[in-house]
């Protein structure tokens, strides 16, 4: 009878600690499962987000390499080509570059370059609503910028729009100016066109043209830390 009692509580012990491994590797075969599931989503939500955010990026991209719709600020490269209708050019040769202390003289209203102040007329975007200073601006647009100028006979809702646009592009400014030939005009370092209208597509032309254009005697140049026009 103990030779019994004994090989039973033996097999007893044998049992349970069978029954230990069988838990111990079904809680391990458990958690290998949970860990790879874990593992295939997290690298699912990761591809998930990267291919979510490059298609809405690809989606959203236009001609000119920003996002969405090109809007008033935006440099469209498929408008920086081709001639612009009614644009006069001069000799960027002819155009001297020196800084000068007085004042100026141009042989052309707005002027396109020349002579000009040491100090450049703030062009960040600015929109002046008085006149600016000759020489300050065309230190501006040495620097890359357009400037568009206009008259008392330009309408107030273009002239809303053009300040809308301005007001959106680095490297431009607006300013009234009086004794200009069209009601708006637009200017850059050796160019110049006369506009009928905000609307007119020759303006957006001539932003793509020539803001940071290649006609810039100093691309690059700070276009802040000037004359604020205050």
């Amino acid at each position: 009878m103990s030779y019994d009692r004994r090989t039973r509580i033996e097999q007893m012990r044998n049992a349970d600690r069978a029954r230990d491994r069988r838990n111990r590797v079904l809680a391990i075969s458990l958690g290998a499962v949970v860990v790879a599931g874990l593992v295939t989503f997290g690298t699912y939500t990761v591809l998930d987000k990267s291919d979510g955010g490059s298609g809405s990026s690809s989606s959203s991209m236009t001609g000119d390499g920003k996002g969405g719709s090109p809007s008033a600020g935006e440099k469209d490269e498929n408008l920086a080509t081709g001639p612009i209708e009614g644009e006069k050019s001069w000799d960027a040769k002819k155009l001297t570059r020196n800084h000068v202390s007085e004042n100026v003289t141009y042989p052309m209203k707005p002027p396109v370059g020349g002579d000009h102040s040491p100090v450049w007329m703030n062009c960040d975007g600015e929109v002046y609503e008085k006149a600016v200073p000759d020489v300050n601006a065309v230190h501006a647009l040495e620097h890359g910028s357009v400037w568009v100028t206009y008259t008392d006979e330009a309408p107030t809702a273009d002239v809303k729009k053009l300040a809308d646009r301005v007001s959106k592009t680095p490297y431009s400014l607006m300013s009234p100016y009086k004794d200009q030939a069209g009601a708006i005009m637009l200017s850059a370092w050796g160019k110049q066109v006369t506009v009928d209208g905000a609307d007119d597509p020759r303006v957006a032309q001539f932003f793509a043209h020539y803001v940071q254009g290649p006609q810039t005697p100093e691309p690059g140049a700070a276009c802040t830390g000037g004359l604020d026009g205050s």
